[in-house]
């Protein structure tokens, strides 16, 4: 394995940081759930997916074999996140008055689309709720049989309380039976069930539901938690090492996640539990009924009535990588301008370093070994970007002291660490070089601006050869100078 320490990684399970080792010697799986793709992808969504690339490219860089799975959810998941309320995909194509599939299709390829614009690797399997539908029976049936679920009039819940009797429902988000049962309201729909808490593994269809499936049960829909209990259990085995999603999953799907995994076979189905926290958008949580929102694409245009100025999606990620993936982060337009000037500098700082003279080639007085030392530190401490982004910066900030100081680094180490800051820069933390059109055209004029002005001097002194002189080598890389009673203003040819 690569790196210079031991990978620590938070564990919501335990909530603290647990020392990496995987089930298997060298080979990782990893489960992260997907989206609900009834709806554009949202810039929230977003982070947790950008923050798991993250996850998933370190542990590769590692030296690690890893699987991952991301999954897509097309059925099941209803409107208030139980078992009421309409199917979110169901909805979307009535309203819309057109097929289910066709709603998945249009918001699969926006998300795909979306996430590819953020460099987000694609996973190495993604499976759909709705090409599952045998396994997830299957699972029902081997939870009936165990007597963890039951059935009631077509549709099938799983038994808490019988749960409890063998293992603790609640250890992800520390909440206890009595509590569930204090604060569970008796919901319309909720009396056909032994507790209130129960929750479905397959639901009844009505006769004007449009996605339904034959079942032992009869015609209905499978319950949105058994989906990814289904397909992490078929790709990745009943114990896995990392399971991953949004911190608003952690109850109840998470939370249901456990129950069945462990009832199924009798373990507990996941090692390491992580959650990514919220992004907020002007210190107020996001939300369309308020239109404190913001899209990807309306960002990348600068088309949001929040955030009027465009950000590229490279900055974007940048921004993101600013803060931890357990730490709630707040977007503005300020603090976008900041990750863009920041971004900015690292780029350049790297382009510094991969440019470096042969001038500054000599006995070293800078210590790669320790830099490089501290970038992997940051990363196996829970992969801690902030941290990372500091060090980086700060070994920027010490190669450019060698042109200031007039100091040396031999040429082993140099080459050491632009591989390094190659490797972190673009296969870990998922950046590229973009040329920004507005930072050139700001530049240019900034450039021609000057010429015009020492130009102008020149003819105020009667150096006319000079004056021409930055006129025709102007003129010779296609800028046009044009004099007039106002001044100079210049042209592209």
């Amino acid at each position: 394995m690569s790196g210079t320490s031991e990978l620590k990684i938070y564990n919501s399970l335990t909530s603290r940081k647990e020392l990496f080792k995987p089930l298997q010697k060298n080979n990782v799986g990893i489960y992260v759930c997907g989206p609900t793709v009834y709806n554009k992808v949202h810039l929230g969504n977003c982070r947790t997916f950008i923050s798991f690339d993250l996850i998933v490219r370190y542990l590769r860089h590692l030296g690690y074999n890893v699987r991952y799975v991301r999954n897509i959810t097309d059925v099941g998941h209803l409107e208030d996140d139980s078992d009421d309320g309409e199917d979110r995909i169901a909805k979307k194509a009535r309203l819309e008055n057109i097929e289910p599939m066709e709603v998945v299709k249009k918001y699969s390829d926006d998300f795909h689309k979306t996430l590819r614009k953020f460099k987000v690797l694609p996973p190495n399997i993604e499976p759909t709720a709705t090409g599952h539908i045998i396994e997830q029976i299957e699972l029902i049936k081997k939870l009936i049989d165990s007597g963890f679920a039951y059935e009631v009039n077509g549709s099938v819940y799983f038994d808490i309380k019988k749960y409890c009797e063998s293992y603790e429902y609640g250890i992800l988000s520390n909440r206890k039976l009595e509590e569930l049962l204090k604060n569970t309201r008796d919901l319309s729909g909720q009396s056909e069930k032994k507790e209130p808490f129960d929750f479905a593994l397959w639901k009844k269809a009505s006769k004007n539901h449009i996605m339904k499936w034959n079942s032992p049960w009869g015609q209905g829909f499978p319950g949105w938690h058994i989906e990814c209990t289904a397909m992490s259990l078929k790709y990745l085995g009943n114990q896995f090492d990392i399971h991953g999603g949004g911190i608003d999953l952690k109850f109840p799907h998470h939370e249901c996640e456990i129950a069945q995994g462990t009832a199924l076979n009798s373990v507990p189905p996941v090692k390491t539990w992580m959650h990514t926290n919220m992004l907020t958008l002007n210190g107020k949580k996001m939300a369309k009924s308020t239109g404190n929102n913001i899209l990807p694409e309306e960002l990348f245009s600068g088309t949001n009535k929040n955030i009027s100025e465009a950000f590229s999606p490279v900055v974007t990620r940048f921004f993101m990588m600013q803060a931890h993936y357990r730490n709630q982060l707040d977007i503005s337009q300020d603090a976008l301008n900041a990750s863009k000037k920041g971004y900015q500098r690292l780029i350049k700082g790297y382009k510094f370093i991969d440019n470096l003279s042969s001038n500054y080639i000599g006995k070293s007085i800078f210590d790669v070994n320790e830099a490089i030392s501290k970038f992997y530190y940051a990363m196996n401490d829970d992969f801690n970007t902030p941290v990372l982004i500091k060090e980086l910066f700060e070994a920027l900030k010490r190669i450019k002291g060698l042109s200031i100081n007039k100091d040396f680094i031999n040429k082993d180490d140099l080459k050491k660490l632009q591989n390094t800051f190659r490797v972190f820069l673009f296969d870990i933390l998922g950046f590229e070089v973009v040329e920004d059109k507005n930072d050139t055209d700001e530049y240019l004029n900034k450039t021609v601006s000057l010429l015009i002005e020492l130009r102008e001097n020149a003819r105020k002194n009667n150096d006319f050869k000079k004056a021409d002189e930055i006129r025709e080598n102007l003129l010779s890389i296609g800028i046009i100078l044009k004099d007039n009673k106002n001044g100079t203003r210049f042209e592209l040819k």
